[in-house]
């Protein structure tokens, strides 16, 4: 077997030939496939002769059949000849297939990038410490005393403030038409929390119990609603009652009684441990992913677009069964987010390249370091993934035996490795 190949970017097009033998050994192959698929009488499956199999099934389906193992076969080894690794399905745009004639092939493929590489090694990023504040260690403390806090009645002629809770009825219509959905009663709404229209709680400071006003607003045009989405509209709000937040007082007794500390002082100084230790562990999470980001941006190269398609088609399956965990399905999703499939993948569209490109580069930098997967590497990150998710190894090891993921586990420790190489050798 002959092949060349013309490559343009990540476009090729393979020319490949065969012999006239490899060609008539692939019409006896498809003969003896339909053969032993079929059933003809007065043959038992496997025994029928050619004119027979091709006076049943017709001379054309029997040239199909041998067209398609015969040009299989030459692809798979065209591709381990030349090294190529595809990244769609290929497209045969011309062919010469003639029993007792050689073959001639013209496919036309999309194959995976081979990024020029730039620097990797020694790179430098600037690793942002923070260190956590004691008003950011109170304001944990503050969310354990609203986690308690009572609501109590306002002092009669309490003007309404942000963190107030107004407790309205209100009625919206939109071109002088109510809506569904637009009208409440004795809903406690928590002004400040933006949780309403933009400018609905901005417009209830100041009001008190016993009030009324019309509350003028315009619906974002990313609204979930699509028939609402940059229309305007007008709430009659009355205020019922106005309600505050009355927050326990931290005492060691409080605290003794509603947490795992005995004092105030020992609850404070673990909520900053516990803040630190996290904030250190964002800064080096951010810092590597910096360092690789770094790497991707040094080097050269092209993304197809069938790639990102790919890998967005991913993450849309994986964002159904994250819904599905939590008793939704896309569909209501969409309809609650007023999004199409085609928003959906526009969204998913820049964190799909990103995550292509940094696979593409830590794949390249994983040929040049002669990076290499061996058994214990698998062996561990097996009992990581059983560890994390509270299963026997043997129950992940059948989980990816049955889905077929032994590639993709390869592929993250192979990349993982390689990143390492990037972050290891920062200065």
């Amino acid at each position: 077997m002959n092949v060349t190949v013309e490559r343009v970017q990540n476009e090729a097009t393979l020319k490949i030939t065969a012999s006239a033998e490899v060609v008539n050994a692939g019409f006896k192959s498809a003969v003896q496939k339909i053969a032993n698929n079929v059933n003809i009488p007065g043959f038992r499956k496997g025994k029928a002769p050619r004119n027979i199999v091709e006076m049943h099934y017709g001379k054309e389906a029997v040239r199909q059949e041998a067209f398609e193992i015969v040009a299989n076969k030459a692809y798979r080894e065209a591709l381990d000849q030349e090294k190529l690794i595809p990244v769609n399905d290929p497209k045969v745009t011309e062919s010469v297939f003639e029993e007792g004639k050689d073959l001639a092939l013209t496919i036309t493929v999309t194959l995976k990038p081979e990024p020029e590489l730039g620097e990797y090694k020694g790179l430098h990023v600037d690793k942002e410490e923070h260190v956590v504040t004691d008003e950011e260690v109170e304001a944990q403390v503050n969310e354990l005393r609203n986690r308690n806090a009572k609501m109590v009645e306002a002092p009669e002629g309490t003007l309404i403030e942000k963190g107030d809770f107004a407790i309205i009825d209100f009625a919206g219509t939109v071109d002088g038409e109510p809506f569904s959905g637009g009208e409440g009663k004795g809903y406690p709404l928590e002004v400040g929390s933006n949780s309403f229209i933009p400018g609905f709680e901005d417009q209830l400071v100041g009001l008190q119990k016993g009030d009324s006003t019309d509350v003028e607003v315009t619906f974002p045009t990313e609204y979930f609603v699509a028939e609402l989405a940059g229309k305007e509209a007008v709430f009659k709000v009355n205020v019922q009652d106005v309600k505050r937040k009355e927050l326990p007082e931290m005492t060691d007794e409080y605290v003794a009684a509603n947490s795992e500390f005995k004092t105030v002082d020992e609850m404070r100084a673990n909520f900053k441990e516990r803040m630190q230790a996290a904030a250190v562990e964002d800064a080096k999470v951010r810092y590597e992913r910096a360092l690789i980001d770094a790497a991707v941006a040094n080097a050269k190269f092209e993304v197809p677009e069938i790639m990102v398609e790919d890998r967005i088609s991913q993450m849309v399956e994986e964002m159904k069964m994250s819904l599905e965990s939590r008793k939704m399905n896309l569909d209501m999703y969409m309809k609650y987010t007023g999004m199409d499939m085609d928003k959906i993948r526009e969204n998913q569209r820049p964190v799909a390249e990103e995550n292509v490109k940094t696979d593409l580069v830590l794949d390249a930098i994983a040929k040049a370091e002669n990076i290499q997967v061996d058994m214990a590497d698998v062996d561990a990150e097996i009992q990581a993934i059983a560890t994390q998710h509270g299963a026997k190894v043997d129950e992940v090891k059948e989980i990816i035996r049955g889905n077929g993921t032994m590639g993709l586990l390869l592929a993250n420790i192979l990349r993982r490795k390689a990143a390492h190489v990037v972050i290891d050798t920062a200065k």
